[in-house]
C-alpha cells in the first residue's frame, strides 16, 4: 500500500547527483534494519521532492507519505490524524502523554508483514501534541530498529526542534553543477545559452528552487543570450520568492541584527562575521547610544551581551566562538538583497564606524557601500589599500577591493585597470567565471592600448585554464600586439602564452608562427616529433604568476598592471627575465624544427637558473625546458619545488598547474604511482579552482596510471572524463593521452587488436594524426599491438619516425623502446641480439614497466623457440617487474606465459595465499588497496570518490569486485582484514 501524498509536492523529481549510492544505501538500510533520519537542508534545496523520491524507490513495503499542514490549536493530535488517515488506520489517540506508544505500536503492526517507510514532510509544522508523540515513537524506532523507517524532513534554517534532537540528521548537499545544468535544460527545453546557463548555475549555488525561480525570472530573449541579463541576477525579487517565508515576523531588533551580519558578511567573503562587530553595528543601526567604541568593547562570544543590545539571538542566527553566521547562506543574501537601498547605506555606515582600523579594506568597502555616485577619492584609496603587498588579504576580498574602486571610478582607462586588477585577483581565488565577468567589465569603455593589453593578456590565462584553447590564443596575440610599445618583456610573454595555448590545441603551425621572431611562419616548417609530454612547454608567467598582492599603480594606469615582475631580482648578475623569455621561445621554436642543436644552449639556461622560491610560475619555465631537454630529474626537482612555492605563496590558481607539470614528470621518470598520486591531488584543487582544461589533464594522467596498473573501470572513467573536456575546448594534447591510455589497457588486458584500431590513427599520418608532440610515446604500444595482432606491416610505416625521436636523446627511454621495437618486426636471427641490447639500454633509464615489458616480449620470443629455460628467467624477471611497479594485468600476462613454461610463478600475486589471511590483500589491485583501506577506516562511498577523485560508481564497482575477491560480506568483515593484515605487516 502507497499512502496519500497531500498536495504541495515538488514540481520536479529529485536529482541524487553524486550522493545516489548513499542514498540507496540509506534506503536499502531503512528496509533491512528500520530506522529514522531527520532530513534537512536550506530552503529551497528540495526536501519535499527527497522525501518523494524516496517514497517513489521504496518498493519493499508499504509507504505512508504526508506533508504537514499549519498547526491548528483547537485540534491537538491533528497531524498525527492526517497520517493516520492517510494510512488506512485511524484509532483513537489518548491525550495522557501516550499517543506515542499508540504511534508506535500502529506502525509496527502495519511493519509485521513487510517492512514500512514513513515519510513526513514539515515535521516543524505539526501541532506540539502530533510533535511530541512522533518524537517519542521515532526515538523508539532508532533505539530498537526493527522494520520501521521514518524519514522526517524539518528546516534548516532554524534550530532543531527538542523532539526531533538527538536522531540522526540527513542533510541535502546542494546541486552538482551538472546536475544543476540538467535541472535548466530540462526547465527550458534545452533552449537556454551556454552561457547564460553557467551563469544561472553559479548564481543559484546549486540550490534548486532559487535555480528554477531564475529561470522563470527571465524572459526567452535573455535565456536564449539575446538581451543582457539583469543585474543583480538574483535580485530582491527572486531571493523573497525562494526564502522570504522564513524570514516573516521578524520583530525590528533582530531585523537589525540580521541586516548587520548579512553586511558584515558580504564585506568580507567570509560565512561568519565577529558578533562583537555586528553586535555595535546593530546598535548604531538601531539608535541605542550606549554602544562601546571598539577599542574598549567587552569581548563578544556570548550569547547574553548580544542581548543586552538585540534581545534574545534570532532563530535563523548561530553564535559560536564569537562568530555569527546565518544557519543558511541564502538567507543572509535574502536579507540583504531586499532591504531598502537607505537601510543598507546605513548599515555599511555603522559598520564602517564600528571598525577599529577605519583605512582598512573592510572599513573602506562598507564606506564605499554608502556612496551612490563616482568617488574618485575614496576609489584610489581603496584600491591602493588593496594592492598593499604587506597586508595579509586573502585574494578574493582583494577582488571585492578593486572591483567595488572600478565601479566608484570615473575615469574609463582607471576603471578598466581597476577591474583587470580585481579579475587577476578573481583568478588568483579560483574563480575564472568570475575573472571573465571582470575582464568584460573592463572591455565596456575605451582605454589606452597597454590597459587593453593587460585585460587581453589576463583574459588568454584565463581561458588557457578554463576554455576554449583557440580563443585563449587570440586574446594572448591581442595583448602582445598591444603591449608592444610599452613592455617588450610582456609582449614577449604574451606571445609565449599564445605559443602554450596552440601547443595545447596541437596546432604546429600557429604554435611556429606565434613563436616566430617577426611573427610569421618559417619557410619550410619541419613538423618534427617532439620530446615532451609536458602539459605546455612554456608557462604563461605573466597571467598566471599573480602576486598575492598587486603592486599600487605609479600613474593613473600602473607601469606593472600584469603584475610581472621587475626585469630580475635585485643584485642579480644572471640573466634579465627578458632575456630567459627570448630562450625559452627561441629554445622551443628550435626543438619544433627539429633542431636540437640549436634548442640545448637557450632551454639550458633556463633550466639552469635559478629563481626566487616565491616564483613558482618562473619554476614551471624550468620543468617545461627541463622536459623539452629530456631532463627528467631537474623537471622533478623544479616541479616540486614550484608546488611548495605556490602553496607558501597561497596560490590556489597555481596549485593545479605545479601538481600537473610534476605528474607529467613522474610519468616520464617511470614512476607513475607517484604521478598519480599528484595527479589525483592536482585533480581535486583543479576542479576546486574552476580550471577545467587543468582537469582534462589531471584525468588524462590518471587514465595513463590507471592503464599500467589494470584499473580499466578507472580508465575509461579518467579518460571519459578528459576527452569530454578536451572536444569542447580544443584540447588535443589531452585528448590523445586519454586515447593512448584506452589503447595501452586494452594492450594490458591482452586485446592487440583493439589497441591497433585505436591507437592506428593517432600515430600514422594523416588528419586523425595526434598532438605532435604526444603521438610519437604512443608508438610503442602501437608497434607491440601490430605485432602482436599479426599486422606488422602497420608498424613499419611509422617506426622511421619513433627512431628520428629515439636519436634526439630527448627521451631515456626511447632507444631502449627503439631496440624493443625492431626486436618484433625482425627475423628470427637478428630479434635475439635486438632484445638483448634494449635489455643492456634499459640499465641506463630508471623505472621497472618499461624494462619489464621488454622483458616479458623477449620471454614470449623464447618460448616460442623453445629455449624454455632462458625464456623462464626472463619471464620471471618480468614479473617481478610488474609486481614492484603494480602493473598487474601485465604480470599475469607474465604468470601465464610461466605456467604455459611448465613453470610455477611464485612472485607475490601469483600464488593464491590461504582465504581470509591477511596475504590475500595482495591480490588486489592498487586502487582496490586504497578503497579497501579507505572503508576499513570508516569511509563511505562518497567520502572515498572525493579523496580518489572517482565518481561513487566507480568506488561501488571497485568494493563489490574487493568483496568478491577476498570472500567478506561486509565493510565490518573488510575492517577486521584489513586491520589482521596491518598488524601482520602485509602489503596496504
Amino acid at each position: 500500500m502507497t499512502g496519500q501524498t497531500t498536495p504541495g509536492s515538488a514540481p520536479l523529481r529529485y536529482r541524487p547527483g553524486p550522493a545516489r549510492q548513499e542514498i540507496a544505501e540509506l534506503l536499502d538500510g531503512l528496509r533491512t534494519d528500520g530506522g529514522v533520519r531527520v532530513v534537512t537542508g536550506d530552503p529551497g534545496c528540495g526536501r519535499t521532492a527527497f522525501l518523494a523520491f524516496a517514497a517513489r524507490s521504496f518498493r519493499a513495503g508499504p509507504v505512508w507519505h504526508v506533508r504537514a499542514d499549519p498547526p491548528r490549536p483547537e485540534r491537538p493530535h491533528g497531524g498525527l490524524r492526517t497520517l493516520l488517515r492517510a494510512a488506512g488506520r485511524p484509532v483513537r489517540l489518548p491525550g495522557d502523554g501516550t499517543a506515542g506508544e499508540v504511534l508506535l505500536g500502529v506502525l509496527r503492526a502495519a511493519a509485521a508483514a513487510s517492512p514500512l517507510l514513513v515519510c513526513v514532510d514539515d515535521v516543524h509544522r505539526w501541532d506540539a501534541a502530533s510533535r511530541a508523540a512522533l518524537g517519542d515513537a521515532a526515538a523508539r524506532v532508532h533505539a530498537t530498529g526493527g522494520r520501521v523507517g521514518l524519514l522526517l524532513s524539518v528546516p534548516g534554517h532554524r534550530p532543531v526542534d527538542r523532539e526531533t534532537a538527538g536522531l540522526p540528521v540527513w542533510r541535502l548537499a546542494p546541486l552538482t553543477p551538472g546536475d544543476a545544468a540538467a535541472l535548466v535544460d530540462e526547465a527550458t527545453e534545452g533552449t537556454v545559452d551556454p552561457a547564460v546557463r553557467e551563469e544561472l548555475v553559479t548564481e543559484a549555488e546549486g540550490n534548486p528552487a532559487l535555480l528554477l525561480a531564475l529561470v522563470r525570472h527571465l524572459s526567452p530573449a535573455q535565456l536564449r543570450g539575446r538581451r543582457a541579463l539583469p543585474r543583480p541576477l538574483a535580485g530582491a525579487e527572486v531571493l523573497a520568492g525562494v526564502a522570504g517565508g522564513c524570514l516573516t515576523g521578524v520583530p525590528p531588533d533582530h531585523a537589525d541584527l540580521l541586516l548587520a551580519t548579512a553586511a558584515a558578511v558580504r564585506a568580507t567573503g567570509e560565512p561568519d562575521a565577529d558578533a562583537g562587530l555586528v553586535r555595535r553595528a546593530a546598535g548604531i543601526l538601531g539608535g541605542r547610544a550606549a554602544v562601546p567604541a571598539p577599542e574598549t568593547a567587552p569581548p563578544a562570544g556570548t550569547r547574553a551581551q548580544l542581548s543586552r543590545t538585540t534581545g534574545s539571538l534570532p532563530e535563523t542566527l548561530v553564535l559560536a566562538d564569537g562568530r555569527l553566521r546565518f544557519r543558511s547562506a541564502l538567507l543572509g543574501r535574502t536579507v540583504y538583497a531586499g532591504a531598502p537601498p537607505g537601510r543598507r547605506r546605513a548599515v555599511h555606515r555603522a559598520l564602517a564606524e564600528s571598525l577599529a582600523d577605519p583605512h582598512g579594506v573592510p572599513a573602506l568597502l562598507h564606506r564605499s557601500w554608502t556612496v551612490t555616485g563616482p568617488a574618485p577619492a575614496l576609489a584610489a584609496e581603496l584600491a591602493a589599500t588593496a594592492a598593499d603587498p604587506a597586508s595579509a588579504l586573502p585574494p578574493d576580498l582583494r577582488r571585492a577591493a578593486h572591483a567595488r574602486a572600478a565601479e566608484l571610478t570615473p575615469d574609463d582607462a582607471e576603471r578598466a585597470h581597476r577591474y583587470t586588477a580585481a579579475a587577476r585577483q578573481a583568478l588568483l581565488a579560483g574563480d575564472p567565471a568570475e575573472a571573465l565577468r571582470l575582464l568584460d567589465a573592463a572591455r565596456s569603455r575605451p582605454a589606452p592600448a597597454s590597459v587593453r593589453g593587460d585585460a587581453e593578456l589576463l583574459r588568454g590565462a584565463v581561458l588557457l585554464a578554463d576554455g576554449p584553447v583557440d580563443d585563449a590564443r587570440e586574446s594572448f596575440l591581442l595583448a602582445a600586439g598591444l603591449l608592444t610599445d610599452r613592455s617588450r618583456e610582456e609582449a614577449d610573454t604574451a606571445v609565449l602564452g599564445a605559443a602554450n595555448a596552440a601547443w595545447a590545441a596541437g596546432d604546429l603551425t600557429a604554435c611556429l608562427q606565434a613563436l616566430a621572431p617577426d611573427g610569421s611562419l618559417p619557410r619550410e616548417p619541419a613538423p618534427a616529433p617532439v620530446p615532451t609530454a609536458a602539459p605546455a612547454p612554456v608557462p604563461t608567467a605573466a597571467p598566471t604568476s599573480v602576486p598575492v598582492a598587486d603592486a599600487p599603480p605609479a600613474g593613473p594606469v600602473g607601469a606593472d598592471a600584469t603584475g610581472t615582475a621587475p626585469p630580475g631580482p635585485a643584485g642579480s648578475t644572471g640573466p634579465t627575465r627578458s632575456a630567459l623569455l627570448r630562450d625559452h621561445r627561441d629554445g622551443m621554436r628550435a626543438v619544433l624544427l627539429g633542431r636540437f642543436d640549436l634548442a640545448a644552449a637557450p632551454l639550458r639556461r633556463v633550466v639552469e637558473w635559478d629563481p626566487p622560491a616565491d616564483e613558482p610560475e618562473r619554476l614551471l619555465g624550468s620543468v617545461a625546458a627541463a622536459l623539452m631537454l629530456g631532463e627528467v630529474t631537474a623537471a622533478r626537482r623544479s616541479g616540486a619545488r614550484a608546488l611548495a612555492a605556490a602553496r607558501t605563496l597561497g596560490s590556489a590558481a597555481l596549485e593545479p598547474r605545479a601538481l600537473e607539470y610534476l605528474a607529467y614528470a613522474e610519468l616520464r621518470a617511470g614512476r607513475h604511482q607517484l604521478a598519480r598520486t599528484h595527479a589525483e591531488e592536482g585533480l581535486r584543487t583543479a576542479r576546486r579552482t574552476g580550471q577545467r582544461n587543468t582537469a582534462a589533464h589531471h584525468h588524462a594522467v590518471l587514465a595513463l596510471a590507471a592503464s599500467i596498473e589494470g584499473e580499466r573501470e578507472l580508465v575509461a572513467e579518467h579518460a571519459a572524463a578528459a576527452l569530454g573536456t578536451a572536444r569542447r575546448h580544443g584540447l588535443a594534447q589531452a585528448a590523445t593521452l586519454a586515447q593512448w591510455a584506452l589503447a595501452r589497457a586494452d594492450l594490458g588486458a591482452g586485446r592487440p587488436r583493439e589497441a591497433v584500431d585505436r591507437l592506428g590513427p593517432l600515430v600514422r599520418p594523416g588528419a586523425r594524426r595526434g598532438h605532435f608532440a604526444v603521438w610519437m610515446l604512443a608508438v610503442p604500444c602501437f608497434v607491440e599491438a601490430a605485432a602482436l595482432a599479426g599486422r606488422p606491416a602497420h608498424a613499419r610505416t611509422v617506426l622511421e619516425d619513433f627512431a628520428l625521436w629515439a636519436a634526439c636523446r630527448a627521451d631515456p627511454q626511447a632507444p631502449a623502446q627503439l631496440l624493443r621495437c625492431r626486436a618484433l618486426l625482425a627475423a628470427p636471427e637478428v630479434a635475439d641480439e635486438l632484445y638483448l641490447r634494449a635489455l643492456d639500454r634499459h640499465e641506463e633509464t630508471a623505472g621497472d614497466f618499461e624494462r619489464a615489458r621488454t622483458e616479458l616480449l623477449y620471454g614470449k620470443w623464447l618460448r616460442r623457440r623453445r629455449r624454455l629455460g632462458e625464456a623462464r628467467a626472463r619471464l620471471g624477471e618480468a614479473l617481478m617487474g610488474f609486481e614492484r611497479c603494480g602493473a598487474h594485468p601485465w604480470g599475469q600476462q607474465a604468470a601465464a606465459e610461466l605456467r604455459a613454461n611448465g613453470a610455477a610463478p611464485g612472485g607475490a600475486g601469483t600464488v593464491r595465499p590461504a582465504r581470509h589471511g591477511p596475504g590475500e590483500l595482495s591480490r588486489l589491485t592498487p586502487q582496490q588497496l586504497r578503497i579497501a583501506r579507505c572503508v576499513a577506516e570508516g569511509a563511505t562511498n562518497r567520502e572515498v570518490a572525493l579523496s580518489l577523485s572517482v565518481s561513487t560508481r566507480t568506488v561501488d564497482y571497485h568494493l563489490r569486485n574487493v568483496f568478491a575477491t577476498l570472500g567478506v560480506r561486509s565493510r565490518v568483515e573488510l575492517a577486521r582484514l584489513v586491520e589482521q593484515a596491518e598488524k601482520t605487516g602485509a602489503q596496504l
